[in-house]
């Protein structure tokens, strides 16, 4: 089995290239302008790369990994905006599913969030790998929950927009990458995860020093990766 894994944030990739380097030097490859690096932990073969911020990014990585580096499942973790009032700054949201909140072709007939040509509105990400990740999660002590994530190129920061993401498509959290990266996996019948830290209300206030939540964020992140790795037959 061979793991793609996204990362959104620096320290984070670098904990898990520095988890893979305790197996073996890496094999390193750039492509589109993205640092791959391929490697083992625990016993499977694993591929990390930093995707960049936004949609575009995260479908070309994606489709990287499945293409150049034959991935069979993608694991996508990052941070998020709570948009549900059971998830707290540094929670855990596992994604049932990820829709683009910024697709609007409804005088066309399409529901909002649907992709024109295609039957799916929000792509499902893969039920077991997502139990796995709430398992792992929980075994690590950590909150974690199952909902949706809501993705577009737009930081949320108004009252009113997330109140219409949580309410049109019954999103948990928002962020930027996580709807493309399902897309591109669902469309290339790659199983994956998504795997959310809260970082914020997504309300514009600062809950946290966003520097001491990012160390935070990454070192929770990357041993949440860790562990599901190694905890997949």
């Amino acid at each position: 089995m061979k793991f793609g894994i996204i990362g959104a944030m620096d320290v984070e990739v670098q904990l898990l290239l520095e988890a893979m380097k305790a197996n073996g030097p890496l094999l390193q490859a750039n492509h589109g302008g993205m640092a791959f690096s391929e490697g083992v932990m625990g016993a499977h073969q694993c591929v990390v790369v930093q995707s960049g911020v936004g949609m575009v990014n995260a479908a070309l990585c994606t489709q990287v990994l499945v293409d150049r580096f034959g991935v069979d499942q993608v694991i996508n973790t990052g941070v998020a905006g709570s948009l549900d009032p059971r998830l707290d700054i540094c929670d855990i949201l596992v994604a049932e599913s990820a829709v683009n909140h910024l697709m609007n072709a409804c005088n066309f007939g399409y529901a909002p969030g649907q992709v024109p040509g295609m039957d799916q509105v929000a792509f499902p990400t893969n039920p077991l790998l997502a139990s796995q990740a709430l398992e792992c999660a929980r075994k690590l002590g950590l909150h974690a929950v199952a909902g949706v994530v809501a993705s577009g190129d737009e930081f949320v920061r108004t009252a009113e927009e997330k109140r219409r993401i949580r309410n049109v498509f019954g999103a948990a959290c928002c962020e930027m990458e996580g709807a493309a990266i399902a897309q591109a996996c669902w469309v290339n019948d790659v199983p994956c995860v998504i795997v959310r830290a809260i970082s914020d209300k997504a309300d514009g206030s600062d809950a946290m020093d966003y520097p001491e939540f990012e160390q935070k964020a990454a070192r929770t992140c990357a041993q949440l990766v860790e562990e599901l790795v190694r905890s997949c037959s």
